[in-house]
């Protein structure tokens, strides 16, 4: 009986993953942005196995500075005589770490906020809302600045900078949703049989608002790729690494752009645009198939 009951389960569960997948494949923008993520993806998680790291060594660049695209550097080079295409696939890598990490945390923060304020109400609520409404009330882009520039520079400073300053939108937004959860009837029929607040949030309300909260997660991370980006453009990323945003602020302070070297700002700045829509693709993707009410509309 128990393995019947097992089978019967994961069948539901198929069922329900092929439902979401068919929706998802009927959105033609969001496979497109997944195929493009997955190929970013796997560029950048096979760098270190088809590319030389070397050449991002200043001391062994073998090119002339800013030399124009050619058969032996197919996007040109830097200032010092690296390959960009090279700078830009390594780029991808911290650009997507940074982007992940920060809106991974950002995210995690703003459900813990959000379902707290909606489940206990009260002072709880008063106190959280008053929090999330002063980050709101100042620019996210502004206190990423303040905490970068006070913390020693690195990559991980950035993940923390973005992560704890973009929290609040989600936090409003997982509470309107856990505030509607928590009217639901078998929310109060679990309550009448003595189910603690642990019970609630970990059995019931977790699990609704984990959909949602996922679909967040792919806005939140092209965000985040953008705070990184903009940080880095600002000489406030972790000067040891390359990513877009550095090589964007480097062209920048080279003369690249007034001198004509097109090459070296269009691919970071291609890379940004391109990985940032697909995430939003994907993300409008999937609010479709956890939210039946919009799939008539688009």
């Amino acid at each position: 009986m128990t393995a019947t009951a097992g089978q019967i389960v994961r069948a539901r569960r198929r069922a329900r993953l092929a439902d979401a997948w068919r929706v998802f494949r009927a959105d033609r923008g969001g496979l497109v942005g997944l195929v493009v993520l997955v190929v970013v993806g796997l560029l950048a998680l096979l760098a270190p196995l088809l590319t030389d790291a070397g050449g991002l060594d200043v001391t062994r660049a073998t090119g002339e500075p800013l030399q124009a695209p050619s058969g032996e550097y197919w996007l040109g080079t830097d200032e010092s005589g690296r390959s960009v295409l090279l700078l830009t696939w390594w780029g991808a890598r911290v650009s997507l770490v940074v982007g992940l990490a920060a809106a991974l945390l950002s995210v995690l923060i703003g459900a813990l906020v959000g379902v707290l304020a909606a489940h206990f109400g009260g002072w709880t609520s008063r106190i959280l809302l008053r929090f999330t409404d002063f980050f709101l009330v100042l620019p996210s882009l502004v206190l990423a600045i303040a905490l970068s520039t006070v913390l020693e520079r690195g990559l991980w400073t950035i993940v923390l900078a973005i992560g704890v300053t973009s929290w609040p939108p989600t936090a409003r937004m997982v509470r309107a949703q856990t505030l509607t959860i928590e009217t639901r009837p078998y929310i109060e029929r679990a309550r009448a049989l003595g189910a603690g607040h642990g019970h609630v949030i970990g059995k019931h309300v977790l699990p609704a608002v984990v959909p949602l909260v996922f679909a967040n997660t792919t806005l939140a991370v092209a965000s985040a790729i953008i705070a990184e980006s903009t940080l880095s453009f600002l000489g406030l990323g972790d000067p040891s690494l390359v990513s877009w945003g550095s090589m964007l602020k480097s062209a920048m302070d080279t003369g690249a752009v007034t001198g004509g070297a097109w090459w070296y700002l269009l691919p970071p700045g291609l890379g940004i645009v391109v990985v940032v829509l697909a995430f939003t693709l994907c993300g409008r993707a999937l609010e479709t198939v956890f939210n039946p009410r919009l799939r008539g509309r688009r």
